[in-house]
């Protein structure tokens, strides 16, 4: 056993994580389970993100000069009982240190100089890497040592264990707080520093860096690809319903990508019309629309999010390619209205103005467009519900805690992504709109980056006017 793993083993010292049903462990078998393993470094080559996340440590820590910025990945979350979800560390932390392993934590120095805490793999001569099953190699699979930690991520990796004591200095500090609970209770809260904290991170994820651009354009490129995946297997979609597409977009994510970046929205028929329709239960029916909110999230944690309402039948009735229509027009005005410098509702208000009329014209606006589009009113979002749009990133509703004034009360920049997907919704149970309206929901959804002089979309190899959608189904069904 070599030196580093000797240490690891000192310095993991609670019990292994066992469960009652775990067969007994005699000394002998135990005593034979710590002998005669290989335990190599291996090499590794830095991580790509390594230069940019060294470059956004610098500028955070300019930020906050004379101060300790923490930034937890998290643990592990129960599903049920003794079994985990899959764990995905923290945004923040990933961002600003490369770093995906479980419970570590990235130290930002008042000097400017990081530090990532880390758990490393248990030592072969100890219990746990036979025993623990969260962390135990044999359970849970092999994790990186300090030093292949650091040889990734290219910046100096010490044992989480010392972060207790680090932490007991009196350093002005803020920590990325509601991550690790363990960590917050390490150091004393202050609710307005930390808040700050929160939103200086979050707020510097607004403009994505070249790097993040292809990350994010691999992530939409993938979720192109599970698209097909679904209208490929339409047969099977027709005999097992919303479950299936779900089931098949999946596949693709997890075979191109780390997972999905949020709960796909199957939504058939009248479920179009929630909004956050995840459960995914229903049949798919001939003659009904059906609504897929999907996007795959890369293995560097990049998320895609992207809309199609598509006939479940191939082509469109007469009703349906109309309103389809009215949504599209706003969402092509949504885009033409995006630019650097604009706010970032010119999208959104754009959309409307063309929502309201065509709502306007179908006779349900019980006021006129002026009235209806006026702030004091918006009676119209009765049928709309939502935003147009919102930033993308390693979240899918990215940069989340950002002041309003830097996101949604404030104007564009170039290398901002962000979606654009008005909709209309008219709920089954409506009684102000025509029963041939009632139950049908439509959203259409792209992802876009801003540009120089506009946007660019980043999902335009997915159909998305009439014509294109009957002729991608068609010919994806064969």
């Amino acid at each position: 056993m070599n030196e580093q793993a000797a240490e690891q083993t000192d310095q993991v010292t609670e019990a292994p994580r066992t469960e009652s049903h775990d067969q007994p462990v005699p000394d002998a078998y135990a005593a034979f389970m710590r002998t005669g393993w290989a335990d190599p470094e291996r090499e590794v080559a830095e991580h790509p993100i390594a230069p940019y996340a060294r470059d956004r440590r610098a500028r955070l820590a300019a930020m906050f000069p004379g101060e300790r910025l923490v930034l937890p990945a998290g643990t592990f979350k129960v599903r049920a009982n003794d079994t985990d979800y899959r764990f995905r560390p923290d945004t923040a932390h990933t961002y600003f240190s490369g770093n995906q392993t479980s419970d570590a934590v990235l130290v930002v120095e008042p000097d400017g100089s990081s530090t990532l805490y880390a758990r490393p793999r248990s030592g072969l001569d100890s219990d746990e890497f036979f025993r623990d099953r969260q962390y135990g190699a044999l359970w849970a699979g092999r994790r990186p040592s300090l030093g292949e930690l650091e040889a990734l991520l290219g910046l100096p990796v010490r044992h989480i264990s010392e972060l207790g004591d680090l932490l007991a200095k009196p350093v002005k500090t803020r920590v990325h707080r509601g991550v690790s609970a363990d960590v917050d209770a390490l150091v004393p809260a202050d609710a307005t520093r930390d808040a700050d904290f929160a939103r200086v991170a979050s707020e510097m994820r607004l403009v994505k860096d070249e790097w993040e651009l292809g990350e994010l354009q691999e992530a939409v490129d993938a979720t192109a690809l599970g698209f097909e995946d679904s209208l490929r297997e339409w047969e099977n979609v027709l005999r097992y319903g919303e479950r299936w597409l779900e089931g098949t977009f999946f596949r693709r994510a997890r075979a191109m990508g780390n997972d999905i970046g949020y709960d796909s929205i199957v939504a058939g028929g009248p479920h179009a019309t929630t909004l956050h329709w995840i459960e995914n239960s229903g049949a798919v029916v001939p003659g009904d629309l059906i609504l897929l909110d999907m996007g795959v999230e890369n293995h560097n944690l990049y998320t895609a999010d992207i809309t199609r309402t598509i006939p479940v039948s191939g082509a469109f009735t007469d009703l349906q390619r109309d309103l389809y229509t009215l949504v599209f027009n706003s969402q092509e005005a949504a885009i033409a209205a995006l630019a650097p410098g604009k706010p970032f509702l010119a999208g959104h208000e754009a959309a409307m103005v063309v929502l309201a009329n065509g709502l306007s014209d179908l006779g349900l606006l019980p006021v006129s467009v002026e009235e209806a589009l006026d702030p004091s009113s918006k009676v119209y979002s009765r049928w709309t519900l939502h935003g147009v749009s919102h930033m993308l990133g390693m979240d899918v509703h990215d940069c989340g805690q950002a002041a309003p004034e830097s996101y949604r009360d404030g104007t564009l920049a170039e290398n901002m992504v962000l979606t654009v997907e008005p909709g209309l919704y008219f709920q089954a149970d409506d009684l102000l709109v025509p029963e041939e309206l009632r139950g049908i929901g439509i959203r259409i959804e792209d992802d876009v980056v801003v540009t120089a002089d506009g946007v660019r979309n980043m999902s335009s190899a997915m159909p998305r006017d009439v014509q294109g959608l009957e002729d991608w189904m068609a010919r994806l069904r064969g």
